[in-house]
């Protein structure tokens, strides 16, 4: 394995190490349905989407709590050393997919039958620490400084080609004099 793809590696497993991963399978109810609500906490603090979803009239609503509920319980086990209270957490990503359709017949007039597709879904959620001012400060200090690198070595590049050039022309007319 190459040094850049083992760097990657370990920086996907660190972040890993910091989330919680839980997700919901077959969900009996269609996947627009659920994307109502979960539209609703993404990117929200826990506490916040906690409460959002219990006052919420959506049935849907009860399932994603209970799913949340299971993603805070799974941040807690593998982070043990660190207290809840004192961490701010966030739901990063929530994801609806569509499930397995069940086709079901409605019998309808004139012998003739319409098909019923019952949806299901399956939702995945991801919650993580929250990003701070100073976490995007740093971030972004990161970013400009890789900019600022980037265009220091571009320049060198063009200063060298010219410099190249130039040497190069200046050869070539000594020799053109002289014949």
């Amino acid at each position: 394995m190459g040094a850049r793809k083992r760097l990657r590696a370990e920086k996907l497993k660190a972040e890993k190490r910091v989330t919680a991963i839980a997700s919901l399978r077959d969900c009996p109810t269609s996947p627009r349905k659920m994307r109502l609500v979960a539209d609703m906490i993404r990117g929200v603090e826990i506490n916040k989407a906690l409460g959002m979803l219990r006052y919420s009239k959506k049935e849907a609503s009860v399932r994603l709590e209970k799913l949340l509920r299971s993603a805070i319980a799974n941040w807690e086990a593998k982070n043990q050393g660190v207290a809840l209270e004192e961490t701010p957490l966030c739901v990063k990503t929530i994801c609806v997919d569509g499930g397995r359709q069940l086709k079901r017949i409605q019998p309808a007039p004139q012998g003739r039958a319409h098909r019923i597709r019952k949806r299901s879904n399956h939702v995945t959620l991801i919650v993580d620490r929250m990003e701070t001012a100073a976490t995007t400060a740093t971030k972004a200090e990161t970013k400009t400084a890789a900019k600022k690198n980037t265009a220091a070595a571009a320049k060198t590049k063009t200063v060298t080609k010219k410099t190249a050039a130039a040497a190069a022309e200046t050869e070539v007319k000594p020799e053109n004099a002289a014949n």
